[in-house]
């Protein structure tokens, strides 16, 4: 089984590493992006078929490791 979790920036925190992608590309010359938020991306192989169970442990390894729940959001798919 695989999963990808996506972590970003909670709503409101700063974003010093988007806002540096943002004026790069605006120096670039492409024009129409209006802001950029900058995230992180897991893809996770699991062992074992139980979906409930996989989802519980990526919860847990994103409460403890992958995601910092003070100012990050995160987001679990199971593929």
């Amino acid at each position: 089984m695989k999963a990808r979790v996506t972590v970003t920036l909670k709503n409101g925190v700063l974003d010093p590493q988007g806002k540096a992608i943002e004026g790069a590309l605006k120096s670039l010359g492409i024009d129409g992006i209006d802001s950029v938020r900058q995230g992180k991306v897991f893809d996770l192989d699991l062992g074992g078929t139980d979906k409930a169970v996989a989802e519980a442990a990526i919860k847990a390894a994103c409460e403890k490791l992958l995601a910092n729940t003070v100012v990050e959001n995160y987001r679990i798919e199971i593929l």
